[in-house]
């Protein structure tokens, strides 16, 4: 057991730790490196933007202080990405030693949100007759994800890396479609805003859900407006990301 835990220890950490005793210090390396290179290479699947921005050698230190300081409660392999962004949401050691992105987090979790979907059980929801979406109360898919972000993730990459975040959120629709491809979209305010509220306020139906998001926007609940939010629900409707509940 001894022998065991020290072999662990030092290959999660061999800068500071030692080989077990009594082994040969070059075939323990070989486990070292093929431990590294299989987290390194398992999770870079998932973030390829981040990595171009940070470069190989910094995503090394990410990936080094994932396996020393992390412990990781699923065996799953398609989970470790989400353990991975637990890790960075501690602001562990390595994010505090030198410059890093402030965006970091977020175009992390931007980019491991595209592989959950595509990872997904969840399933599309059924069809459903548009000309119940003012009449019924309703729903979102699991395979449809309104996302709010303080920077724009969706435009970061090694050219364009912001400063300072733009003094409005990004708001985005991430989904699933029936191809299993992912796709992105932009929202406006009100747009998300009505997404936020069908979770929020599940009893009320599309034409409830219109009138006190005019309410709350301050604007009159006029036929124009509800003509736009019907516009609106038609179009995600069609697009399978609400359904009649």
């Amino acid at each position: 057991m001894q022998q065991q835990q020290a072999l662990t220890r030092y290959l999660r950490d061999p800068e500071h730790q030692t080989p077990p005793a009594n082994m040969n210090a070059a075939r323990v390396n070989v486990y070292r490196d093929l431990v590294f290179n299989n987290v390194s290479q398992l999770l870079s699947g998932t973030f390829p933007v981040l990595i171009r921005i940070i470069g190989e050698q910094r995503w090394g230190l990410l990936v080094r202080g994932f396996l020393r300081d992390w412990r990781a409660q699923t065996p799953k392999f398609g989970e470790i990405a989400e353990t991975f962004l637990d890790y960075l949401a501690t602001q562990p050691q390595v994010l505090r030693e030198g410059q890093w992105p402030a965006f970091l987090l977020e175009l992390a979790h931007y980019e491991w949100v595209e592989m959950v979907l595509q990872q997904s059980d969840a399933q599309a929801l059924p069809a459903t007759d548009p000309a119940q979406l003012l009449e019924r109360p309703l729903q979102i898919s699991a395979l449809a994800w309104p996302l709010a972000y303080v920077w724009p993730v969706h435009e970061l990459d090694p050219d364009h890396q912001p400063a300072t975040p733009p003094a409005q959120p990004t708001l985005l629709l991430v989904r699933r479609t029936a191809d299993w491809s992912v796709k992105f979209s932009e929202l406006s305010p009100l747009a998300w805003r009505l997404l936020q509220r069908i979770t929020e306020f599940a009893p009320l139906t599309g034409r409830e859900q219109l009138q006190a998001l005019a309410q709350e926007a301050g604007q009159p609940a006029s036929n124009l407006f509800k003509d736009n939010g019907l516009m609106l629900l038609q179009q995600m409707h069609e697009d399978q990301v609400i359904g009649i509940a």
